[in-house]
């Protein structure tokens, strides 16, 4: 075994890489022939705070403008004095079996006070909505005005490169546009070229739907405003700065447009901000122009490559010879009919993509949308879903080795507990804290505003996985230390507030539901969601506990809470397979669903994210699981079919998985008509929900990696679910948890080699294929112990590791 270097070392971690051609990689861009004809065949760019969706139009282009920080609303009080007086005769109704009275009773006295979610319309509700920036409007003048056509037309995105382009020839000219959002000076950026010298005609201005002011000042076009708070009073303030720069030519700018005649060169600058971004936004964004305009655009671009590329170049993965002969959407449709593993590569690290333009450290979590969203009222107020959403947008993160982009929501959840700890005590007397489906920058935290989805109370404990994954996959203590309090005061509320079931004497939530799914009552059609102790509920109570106590034992304190845990657990209710079907049951009862092909598997929490069902510790759970899947079918919202891919990655069956991942990819856009009979992808390859949601994008980047990689049973193994087609390939820079990253290449479906590097000193088990003969370390042979090998690295140490086959 051996150290790396230091030069190594910045290699790896970025900092140290070739420059960059100005040809963008062909088998990571995507690319159009023709301008976009709908917000989804835009093409999204973003530094993690502001974000620009270009359409590429020739005449005409309007380029929608983000700001992660751009929400109406305000905080609200949520308690509702009645809910905690009929929680008592709820729970007794429960407990007598009789639901749909106790779901009737909490229609009228256990929702949030006020309008909650307004049902998703909350814009000018006090719970507010996440709303698009702004437009940016760009009319073109060409002065050859007697051709009116145009040819080789091209307008596309290089994910390594994260700049945007359009080109084509319009008469005698061939012109050209980029766009980028920088990662280093934080302003959105355009240069416009014609290969003619003043052959470049055209007016810029900027507006919203509402709410919005534009006036000139010094050649400078301002856009101020102010949302609804949803109290009849004003709300989040926000300002853009729009400038354009020429190397030659005139400019003249009015109240709320730049006209630039007879140039060459352009350059449009946007600056903006918002009063949730910081208090001082009109100074800050006022600055940032001043920089960036002081600075020379390859000064601009080179920067903010290095930066991206700082994240993004930390994993490669090769699946086959990319097939890139053709436009993305066409290449989407024939994925259909035709295998093409260089798109699945694409799409991979399109997710990756997202995620490092779609958040930053200091920044807002990635919500519905992500960071892009081109109306007032988004779909769903562009919140934060707590019962599978927000969650599945921080899937990759450490897998696919962005662990630092795990800041956002870890800063989300530890700002939720305060809000959590009244909605615990006014709405169930219970210590601790506690957040139910949905939630939003005001940190709502109450039941949402109709009980048969509102009631769901483990979306905090949920999150509280993904605080603890950070750890196992960093080992970071100090961070450990940190979040502890939050694992500790979701464990609390719990601990104080489940109650025993009159059959067994297990401990259960009381009321609760399984998200959005519904029952018949027994002996009637009567549906119900309100219930007790969903089996959701119990796996995600189960890591919690477990997560809680194992931080207390690793930080040495909180021993007798710890203990008080290790009790509860004992009282959980098992996971049950129902004896008529096999599959994993989703109630304390058998219960009859409503929807057998419900979107929502959350019963199969447990699968996945979680690891209290696996292939080799619980095989009976395992198959129970597959039958639960079998009966849900393979369709399904986009987000859905995601999470399935995750699911048969965990149960070790690559070409389902491949079979759901097609689902995913289905075009939704076909003939220029969109079809919203079921999820699938837009042609700028956006998960389709439909609308679009980017928890689809994200969840199925995960799955890929689930299929190439796996660390959640205490030991690696790596290509876990290979798909048979994926005969060969190789990855770079996936990681695993304990501190460890690992580099892998394989032929014939069979894994060759991997290095695995160690980032702490740590010790790590790895899988061995069945089919291997003997294993060389660093080229020494290494023992196999029951289909195992053992490493103990140092802090920044790595091996090489290669299989060799029985002949």
């Amino acid at each position: 075994m051996k150290h790396m270097t230091f030069v190594q070392w910045a290699v790896w971690l970025g900092f140290i890489y070739p420059v960059c051609s100005c040809q963008p990689r062909p088998d990571l861009k995507l690319w159009y022939t023709r301008p976009a004809e709908r917000w989804e065949e835009t093409l999204p760019l973003g530094n993690g705070r502001l974000g620009m969706m270009p359409d590429g139009g020739v005449v005409q282009e309007t380029i929608v403008l983000n700001d992660i920080t751009m929400w109406s609303g305000s905080f609200q009080d949520t308690r509702n004095p009645e809910a905690l007086k009929y929680l008592p005769e709820i729970r007794r109704l429960l407990l007598e079996g009789k639901n749909d009275e106790a779901q009737e009773l909490m229609y009228k006295h256990f929702a949030c006070g006020g309008q909650g979610s307004a049902f998703g319309q909350g814009a000018n509700a006090p719970y507010g909505a996440f709303q698009l920036l702004g437009n940016l409007h760009l009319q073109y003048h060409f002065p050859d005005s007697s051709d009116v056509g145009y040819s080789a037309y091209e307008r596309g995105l290089s994910l390594d490169k994260a700049l945007a382009w359009t080109c084509f020839r319009k008469g005698k000219v061939k012109y050209r546009r980029e766009y980028f959002v920088s990662q280093t000076e934080d302003v959105m950026i355009m240069k416009l070229t014609a290969d003619r010298k003043g052959m470049l005609d055209f007016d810029v201005a900027i507006d919203r739907p509402e709410n919005y002011t534009c006036y000139a000042n010094d050649g400078v076009v301002y856009m101020e405003g102010q949302l609804d708070n949803g109290k009849g009073k004003a709300g989040t303030k926000y300002m853009v700065q729009l400038k354009v720069w020429t190397a030659d030519g005139r400019q003249v700018a009015d109240s709320a447009c730049i006209h630039v005649k007879e140039a060459t060169t352009a350059y449009v600058l946007v600056s903006a901000g918002t009063s949730l971004w910081a208090a001082d936004y009109p100074e800050r964004v006022e600055k940032l122009m001043q920089i960036a305009g002081n600075m020379d655009y390859g000064y601009l671009l080179e920067r903010h490559d290095s930066a991206w590329r700082y994240k993004y170049n930390r994993v490669e993965l090769d699946l086959g010879t990319p097939q890139d002969i053709l436009p993305t959407d066409q290449r989407l449709a024939r994925f259909q009919e035709q295998e093409d593993p260089g798109l699945v590569a694409l799409y991979f690290q399109y997710g990756r993509y997202l995620l490092i333009s779609g958040t930053r450290e200091n920044s807002f979590p990635l919500n519905l949308q992500g960071l892009w969203a081109n109306s007032v009222q988004t779909p769903w107020n562009g919140d934060y879903h707590l019962n599978i959403n927000l969650q599945m947008n921080y899937w990759p993160v450490e897998i696919v080795n962005l662990s630092e982009l795990h800041t956002p929501l870890k800063n989300l959840v530890k700002d939720l507990v305060t809000s959590g700890e009244v909605t615990a005590h006014s709405f169930y007397g219970a210590q601790g804290w506690v957040a139910h489906m949905m939630t939003n920058p005001w940190r709502f935290t109450a039941p949402g505003e109709h009980a048969s989805w509102g009631a769901t109370n483990t979306g905090g404990a949920w999150l509280c996985e993904h605080l603890w994954e950070h750890y196992a996959f960093t080992l970071d203590q100090e961070y450990l230390r940190e979040v502890y309090p939050v694992l500790s005061g979701a464990s609390r509320f719990f601990l104080s507030s489940m109650i025993e079931e009159p059959t067994q004497g297990w401990l259960v939530t009381a009321p609760s539901s399984s998200p959005e799914n519904a029952f018949y009552m027994p002996g009637t059609r009567k549906e119900v969601s309100v219930c007790m102790g969903p089996a959701m509920d119990t796996q995600i109570i189960r890591e919690l506990f477990s997560n809680t106590i194992q931080a207390a034992r690793l930080l040495e304190i909180d021993a007798a809470f710890a203990d008080s845990l290790e009790k509860a657990l004992d009282k959980l209710p098992p996971m049950q397979i129902s004896p008529k079907g096999g599959y994993l049951q989703e109630w304390l009862e058998d219960y009859e669903e409503v929807d057998p092909r419900h979107r929502h598997v959350s019963h199969l929490f447990g699968l996945y994210p979680s690891n209290q069902i696996s292939l080799a510790k619980t095989p009976e759970l395992a198959e129970a699981a597959r039958k639960t899947l079998q009966r849900r079918g393979d369709g399904g919202t986009g987000w859905s079919m995601a999470w399935k891919i995750n699911f048969w990655a965990r149960l070790q069956e690559g070409d389902k998985a491949l079979e759901l991942l097609k689902n995913l990819l289905k075009p939704v856009v076909t003939g220029g008509k969109v079809d919203y009979t079921g999820g699938g992808t837009y042609p700028n390859l956006f998960c389709a929900h439909p609308p679009f949601q980017i928890d689809g994008n994200l969840g199925g980047c995960a799955g890929i990696a689930e299929m190439l990689i796996q660390s959640q049973q205490g030991f690696i193994e790596v290509l876990p679910a290979l798909p048979a087609v994926w005969k060969e390939g190789s990855f770079k820079g996936l990681c695993v948890r304990g501190g460890g990253v690992v580099d892998a290449s394989w032929k014939a479906g069979r894994l060759e080699k991997l290095t695995l590097h160690s980032r702490v000193k740590s010790a790590f088990k790895l899988k061995i294929p069945e089919q291997v003969k003997r294993v060389e370390v660093d080229r020494q042979q290494h023992d196999i112990q029951n289909g195992f090998i053992h490493l103990a690295l140092d802090e920044g140490e790595q091996c090489e590791i290669v299989m060799k086959y029985k002949l």
